[in-house]
C-alpha cells in the first residue's frame, strides 16, 4: 500500500469518527450480547442491546478495531438508537454491498457509511469494517428470540 493510498484510506474524517465513538459504556442487564472478531486482523466488537416493541432502546459497544472499524461503530453508535431488526439487517447488507460489490451507500440513518467507501479496494479491511452491524443484527436476532421464549 502506497503513502497515497493511506493517506486515501485514513481521511481526517475516518479519523475524527474513530476517536469519537458513541455508547461506549456496557449495558448493565442487556437482553443480547454479541461478540465478533476478524480472524484476519484480530479486530473485535462486543456489542450489548436492550429492545422495547421491537427497536432498540439501549445500545453499548465495546470496539478494539482498526480506525475503519472504529469509524464505522461511530456511524452505527450515533444512528441504532430505535431502529428495527430490519432496519439493523439492511444497513448490514446495503454496507457489505457498497464494500464488495459497488452498490450505493447504505440508506439513512446509516448513510454516513460512505466515509467507509475508499475501503473498497482494500479487501483485507472489509472484515473489520462490517463488525458492528453484524454483532448489532445478531444481537437483535437473538434479543427477539429470547423475547419469544
Amino acid at each position: 500500500m502506497s503513502d497515497a493510498d493511506l493517506i486515501k484510506l485514513y481521511s481526517g474524517r475516518i479519523l475524527e469518527l474513530a476517536a469519537d465513538i458513541p455508547l461506549t459504556d456496557r449495558l448493565d442487564g442487556a437482553q443480547a450480547t454479541v461478540k465478533k472478531r476478524s480472524p484476519l486482523c484480530g479486530s473485535t466488537v462486543t456489542v450489548d442491546i436492550s429492545t422495547e416493541n421491537g427497536r432498540i432502546t439501549r445500545y453499548g459497544q465495546d470496539v478494539k478495531a482498526c480506525a475503519l472499524g472504529q469509524a464505522a461503530a461511530a456511524v452505527v453508535g450515533g444512528n441504532i438508537l430505535g431502529r428495527t431488526r430490519a432496519e439493523v439487517e439492511t444497513a448490514r447488507d446495503q454496507l457489505k454491498a457498497m464494500l464488495k460489490s459497488d452498490g450505493p451507500v447504505p440508506d439513512a440513518p446509516f448513510d454516513g457509511l460512505e466515509v467507509l467507501m475508499p475501503a473498497r479496494e482494500f479487501k483485507n479491511r472489509h472484515a473489520s469494517i462490517m463488525l458492528t452491524l453484524e454483532a448489532a443484527a445478531e444481537a437483535m436476532a437473538r434479543a427477539e428470540s429470547a423475547a419469544c421464549a
